[in-house]
């Protein structure tokens, strides 16, 4: 989400899982001495520790993944890539620090982040000052390739309005259209309830809400508030640690037997943090590991699982399909330097092994924001028996700029003179 969220315990704790919390080199010392060449240096900048850091730590594992998978067949134009990572720690200051640090200190070629949008947000004006290409793969406020997108900078991730143009029609059709929102009091959160908002009016709905700090923990006297207010839905749009201590408070409440749940995201990160009774509602998901009908996904999950030990989620997808931009830009490019980069990477459609997912996903040239499909559905406990991970069926498969229309941005797009 731009932030979105960070779980717990052991598959949530960052060192435990192999991804050191400050700079980490994945492509050997080793392996650059024995090549005899400079390595391709890729920046990534996300929330390790905190409230968002199951997500972020999925983000960075499925750019690791990608990066072994392509130094294997040569790294990006004959040359390794080392992935440098950095805690953010979901400040924004630290993030900008981070980000001087890999562009003035490290020399990196390209930087990724960051989960949490704020910091997203403020990181591309650093790497637009210095000339640096940017991926966003996870901070889903509007303005990033909105009214306020940059030549450098390009996006994996849905927008705010994407996820909720995709997601309002479902749950008007299946709760009713008097809604309350839960809503994380940051840049992200204002985005998305706005993008609500304006979709639910044009269905002619109505609705009341409550702002609550990122790192909220304690709901009882909004769920009270919620509940007196008797919408047909309650949308719950925090997220990590926040959004599902509210799940639970939710079903402790009772609430889950009078009213609807739903949202914008409810992350596989997310939904294990919380009791079967909590895993339901109606959500969009922006990549789906379970595409049986997909040959590269089948293999991509097969793949992922014996690497990795999981099922790769839309973050671990997010972290992949970032480093697999950076190759294609600069080998269509011929250059690692930024602009000829982002000239190649705009309106370029992704192959099937790194898109995964039927259809055309193209980074769309006016705004740099990434066209996929959204998987608009709902969760559900696992079946007994069945895979743990199959916690969401696809109701429908929402092409991206059919709900978010390039001028409906804002962005008017120009590079240097």
């Amino acid at each position: 989400m731009e932030s979105k969220a960070a779980i717990g315990v052991g598959r949530r704790t960052l060192i435990k899982t192999g991804v050191a919390v400050g700079a980490m080199s994945l492509a050997g010392p080793a392996i650059i001495t024995a090549r005899g060449e400079v390595p391709v240096k890729l920046g990534y900048i996300d929330p390790l520790t905190g409230v968002y850091s199951a997500l972020a730590q999925d983000e960075v594992m499925g750019a690791r993944h990608a990066v072994k998978v392509l130094n294997k067949k040569g790294g990006i134009l004959g040359r390794p890539i080392e992935l440098l990572v950095e805690d953010s720690a979901n400040d924004v200051g630290t993030g900008v620090a981070k980000a001087h640090k890999l562009i003035d200190k490290d020399h990196v070629n390209a930087i990724f982040g960051d989960v949490n949008s704020g910091i997203a947000y403020a990181i591309a004006g650093v790497t637009h000052e210095k000339k640096v290409f940017q991926i966003v793969p996870g901070g889903h406020t509007d303005p990033i390739t909105g009214k306020d997108c940059y030549w450098n900078v390009f996006r994996i991730c849905n927008t705010t309005s994407m996820d909720a143009n995709a997601i309002t029609p479902e749950l008007v059709k299946h709760f009713g259209k008097r809604w309350y929102f839960i809503t994380p009091n940051y840049s992200y959160g204002h985005t998305l309830q706005a993008a609500f908002i304006k979709a639910l009016k044009k269905l002619g709905g109505e609705y009341q809400y409550a702002m609550m700090p990122i790192n909220a923990s304690d709901f009882s006297a909004t769920l009270i508030k919620a509940k007196a207010y008797k919408p047909n839905v309650l949308l719950n749009n925090m997220g990590g640690l926040a959004q599902i201590d509210c799940m639970k408070q939710f079903v402790q409440f009772g609430m889950d037997k009078q009213m609807g749940l739903g949202g914008a995201l409810f992350e596989i990160e997310d939904i294990e943090g919380v009791p079967p009774v909590a895993q339901r509602g109606w959500w969009d998901m922006e990549w789906w590991w379970n595409q049986p009908n997909v040959p590269e996904v089948v293999s991509f999950v097969k793949d992922f699982r014996e690497a990795e030990g999981k099922t790769p989620t839309a973050r671990c997808w997010f972290g992949w399909v970032a480093v697999h931009s950076v190759k294609l830009a600069a080998e269509k490019a011929k250059s690692l330097k930024a602009e000829p980069m982002a000239k190649a990477l705009a309106g370029m459609e992704l192959p099937p092994e790194v898109k995964l997912q039927p259809g055309k996903v193209f980074y769309r040239a006016g705004d740099h924001e990434l066209m996929p499909n959204i998987f608009v559905g709902h969760v559900h406990p696992a079946p007994k028996g069945g895979d743990k991970n199959d916690v969401f069926t696809v109701a429908d498969l929402v092409p991206g700029d059919k709900v978010w229309p390039l001028a409906d941005t804002g962005c008017h797009m120009s590079y240097p003179a």
